[in-house]
């Protein structure tokens, strides 16, 4: 008897027998879900753009007339600055010998030269990114780039085990 009176208690004070009122508010919670499930896809509304303060300034610029330097934008914050900077990063120039060997290996030589030339630029040093970079340009085709890379790993590492074959290679690109 004393586990019936919290529910007789229950259906007293809200009017609502307990089985219709458990199920009344479990389809409520499933409403109120849905519904915020709803509210959350739907986009903002589109805000409108606050006016142009200098409106009056640029009406009154002729068409013809080259806009001054203090109107240019400024550069994309999300573009590299220093994009053709290179200065001395062995591990960037490890890194892009690395890409153009994964490029040389695909057969895409245009874009494995590149790599390797932008290895050559981290570090001028690295003998590798000569060799390799002579080598696809060689399969490129391109006898003078091919030939000056080898030339440059010659000057980097003349004792190297490969030596004799790199100066063939020279030779037959001079002929």
């Amino acid at each position: 008897m004393s586990d019936f009176l919290p529910q007789w208690i229950l259906g007293v004070l809200s009017g609502i027998p307990l089985r219709q009122y458990t199920l009344i508010m479990s389809r409520c919670w499933i409403g109120i879900v849905f519904a915020g499930v709803v509210l959350a896809q739907q986009t903002p509304p589109a805000q409108p753009l606050p006016p142009d303060e200098d409106a009056g300034q640029k009406s009154k610029q002729t068409t013809g007339a080259k806009p001054s330097a203090t109107t240019e934008l400024p550069p994309d914050e999300d573009a590299p600055a220093n994009q053709d900077k290179y200065s001395f990063n062995p591990v960037k120039s490890k890194r892009a010998v690395s890409v153009g060997a994964f490029y040389f290996k695909k057969g895409d030589f245009k874009a494995a030269s590149a790599r390797f030339l932008e290895a050559t630029q981290w570090n001028a040093g690295n003998a590798e990114a000569w060799l390799k970079l002579g080598e696809a340009e060689e399969r490129r085709e391109n006898p003078k780039a091919a030939r000056a890379a080898y030339e440059h790993y010659l000057k980097l590492s003349p004792d190297a085990k490969n030596a004799s074959e790199v100066r063939k290679r020279i030779e037959k690109l001079k002929g």
